[in-house]
């Protein structure tokens, strides 16, 4: 199971400081997850530029220019904030029972480390 999805909300632990015009400390919400690559886009993080060459679309637009988006960042470079205390954490999963309908089930549950508070 996964210990980031999206839509948590994480933190940047390493990289440069911000003072030296880097992400770490940042906090953002997770936009996409991307497995094979072991990376996550958070946003608001990691921001980069890239230049597209002019072009015009068919109603004759003009296309390109300067554009700004996140890019991805290693998924070990980043922790899930604890809905508490607001501070980065680990994340764990335990194993409850819950019943719905009269039918009980094992479901594994992501929760924080520190609080113990659910995910």
């Amino acid at each position: 199971m996964a210990k980031i999805k999206k839509g948590d909300l994480v933190q940047v632990i390493a990289g440069a400081k911000p003072e030296r015009g880097g992400d770490r400390g940042k906090q953002g919400k997770v936009l996409e997850v991307l497995v094979e690559q072991n990376r996550v886009i958070v946003q608001g993080v990691n921001y980069v530029t890239k230049h597209t060459r002019v072009g015009q679309t068919q109603r004759g637009t003009k296309t390109g220019g300067i554009e700004t988006f996140e890019a991805p960042i290693h998924i070990s470079n980043v922790a899930v904030v604890d809905p508490s205390s607001k501070k980065p954490t680990r994340v764990g999963h335990r194993v409850e029972e819950q019943t719905k309908d009269g039918v009980k089930r094992t479901v594994r549950v992501r929760y924080a480390k520190k609080s113990g508070k659910d995910l």
